[in-house]
């Protein structure tokens, strides 16, 4: 994946970057995913993951399965360090 690169702290540097630019020798925008060679799909998926899919996952789980996660959860959180 390419990255843009930083504005220059140098003021030679940052001015040779803006005729850069400006001669059309570099773009001064984000690469599109398309751009960085993802496919639409793959962006669209990895949209999904977050807070929506932790309530997909949960209204997947029954009760006591839930109950299970939320007492391993507990016992991990309380537990002594030695």
């Amino acid at each position: 994946m390419t990255t843009q690169p930083k504005r220059p702290r140098d003021l030679n540097q940052w001015a040779k970057r803006m005729v850069d630019i400006a001669t059309g020798e570099v773009t001064d925008h984000e690469p599109t995913p398309e751009e960085q060679g993802k496919s639409a799909r793959a962006v669209a998926r990895g949209k999904l993951g977050g807070p929506r899919g932790a309530q997909v996952r949960a209204a997947n789980l029954t009760a006591e399965q839930r109950r299970d996660i939320a007492r391993l959860a507990a016992q991990t959180r309380w537990k002594k360090s030695d």
